[in-house]
């Protein structure tokens, strides 16, 4: 929001916020911001071709203003990882409200609906953060650090301060 106010002071500058993950061929919302529209700036809508579901852990549709995980359907969206069935089977699920074969992919975003039908992004499922685009899983760099006997356990850590 801070940098969508920086943008709002420029009278040439247009902001558009587009949103989507590798997996769905990179756009999969957009939404363009005109300033001082509220609090954050939305992800904006589905663009052409691309079905967005706010579902809950059941898959089911949450209503206007609840947040759930947001689904990315359409004809943009992989059909999953190359050499990882594992990691495939628990991203790209079967889409219940498609036609036969047809899949959807799980973001891990928590999103909602807005009342003005835009989705907003309200964070993460998991600990996945970015870093100048990248991935990284904060579970793989916690493994690998306690794996090195030079370190101790983050937990260990804690509770021997605590103490």
């Amino acid at each position: 929001m801070e940098l969508a106010a920086r943008w709002a002071g420029r009278s040439s500058a247009r902001l558009d916020n587009k949103y989507g993950p590798t997996e769905c061929a990179v756009t999969a919302a957009s939404y363009r911001w005109g300033g001082g529209e509220g609090r954050t700036v939305p992800i904006g809508e589905p663009v052409w071709n691309t079905q967005a579901f706010v579902l809950d852990g059941r898959l089911r549709p949450v209503g206007v203003g609840v947040a759930g995980e947001l689904y990315l359907g359409g004809v943009q969206v992989a059909r999953g990882y190359q050499g990882r069935a594992d990691l495939t089977a628990e991203r790209f699920v079967a889409d219940p409200f498609g036609g036969p074969g047809s899949r959807l992919y799980r973001t891990g975003d928590r999103v909602r609906w807005n009342a003005q039908g835009l989705l907003e992004f309200l964070g993460r499922k998991d600990f996945q953060v970015k870093v100048r685009g990248l991935r990284i899983e904060l579970g793989e760099i916690e493994s690998a650090l306690v794996a090195q006997e030079s370190i101790a356990r983050p937990w260990s850590w804690c509770t021997r301060r605590v103490r």
